[in-house]
């Protein structure tokens, strides 16, 4: 065996035998709920699509008539000649939904913040950073150079501990969390993380992966308290609720275009096909024109939690910690012998001992289907967790 291919092998085979090993499956979606995976169709609680838009008909039909128009790809960098006429109209619209001068779209969510962060920090700097926050935030952090202190999750007096014993040695810095905890469905109190970070002169940037298109009438986790937080760093993406692809940043019109002559992973990546970006401009044109829309997924969750006994979630996410990936993978087993499609979701992904069952909720699932999942996690999954 070649050396490279033993390495390989030994480290599945310490993954596995932690029950740490992942496999990618073969999974087709329909319009709705429902899965296909082996053959077998499932009512899939496993998704980030939380207004099933990526097959609503209006969004469908905008990526279409952008294929006839400008083709499948952009064919360049958006800096060469893949800066599509699209893009423009995409921004114009992040930048309204959320609030903001001026948007950036990225290729991903995984490329905004590992492009955005090192454009604006570096060895002088320093970062402050949520313990729970998502992997991407972590690497765009470890990428800049900058001095990384990491907060208690949601501790607002630890991050102003670090805050006000490390400010004082760095030129500029970062204050990063998640607005909606992607493992965990909880907010940031984002307006009293906003008043520290100007208080330390400090620029608050805030992962609202999971909270566009389902918190304040689909304006996200910046406006989901009763004041509007201070943000200067509204980050994104197009993959959860708005149904298709990309990352954004919405910010001021001069870090705007800071990003677009120095984001590497702008500058360096080939610009979003054309399909894509008209999908989103029209997930939007339905988000802006029925705010209501956005509670669906909450509402939906928040019936789950409670026929089961849990707390009311604060997003459209609701986690059932189990303890250990083994049984967080065994509960995932037995509920798809029942029909559903719950993933178990372990470390590193979650901190050790809290695998779990991570549940998604669309407005597309029946409030009978919802409430038969929670009977049957309530009884024979939580009941036995000790």
């Amino acid at each position: 065996m070649h050396s490279l291919d033993a390495f390989a092998t030994a480290k599945l085979d310490a993954l596995a035998a932690e029950s740490l090993r992942r496999d990618l499956v073969y999974t087709a979606r329909d319009a709705g709920v429902v899965v296909e995976r082996g053959g077998r169709r499932y009512l899939s609680f496993s998704c980030n699509d939380y207004l099933n838009l990526s097959h609503h008909p209006a969004v469908l039909a905008a990526a279409q008539e952008a294929i006839a128009r400008y083709g499948i790809g952009s064919g360049a960098s958006r800096l060469v000649t893949g800066n599509h006429p699209l893009y423009g109209e995409l921004e114009e619209r992040l930048a309204r939904l959320k609030g903001a001068e001026a948007a950036c779209v990225f290729g991903s969510g995984y490329l905004t913040n590992t492009g955005v962060i090192p454009a604006l920090a570096g060895a002088d700097d320093m970062i402050v950073i949520d313990e729970l926050a998502h992997a991407c935030l972590f690497a765009g952090a470890r990428m800049s150079g900058a001095a990384v202190h990491v907060f208690r999750h949601n501790d607002l007096a630890h991050a102003e501990e670090l805050l006000a014993a490390h400010r004082g040695g760095h030129r500029h810095a970062l204050v990063l969390t998640d607005g909606v905890f992607s493992m965990d469905g909880d907010l940031a109190p984002l307006p009293a993380l906003g008043r520290l970070a100007k208080a330390q002169d400090a620029w608050l940037m805030a992962d609202d992966a999971h909270g566009i298109g389902v918190l304040a009438g689909g304006r996200g986790s910046t406006y989901a308290f009763d004041e509007p937080a201070d943000v200067p760093l509204q980050m994104g993406t197009l993959s959860k609720a708005i149904g298709g692809y990309g990352g954004y940043l919405c910010a001021s019109r001069s870090v705007v275009d800071l990003m677009k002559s120095r984001a590497r992973t702008l500058v360096y990546s080939t610009g979003l096909p054309p399909p894509v970006v008209a999908a989103a401009i029209a997930a939007i044109d339905l988000i802006e024109a029925d705010p209501g829309m956005a509670e669906g997924p909450v509402a939906k969750a928040r019936l789950f939690a409670r026929r089961v006994g849990l707390p009311d979630p604060q997003s459209p996410i609701v986690p059932v910690v189990v303890g250990e990936s083994e049984a967080a993978l065994a509960a995932s087993r037995m509920l798809a012998e029942a029909g559903y499609l719950v993933v178990a979701i372990r470390p590193p992904t979650v901190p050790p001992g809290t695998a779990r069952l991570r549940l998604t909720f669309t407005p597309a699932h029946s409030d009978e289907d919802i409430e038969r999942l929670a009977d049957l996690i309530r009884d024979r999954i939580l009941g036995t967790v000790s």
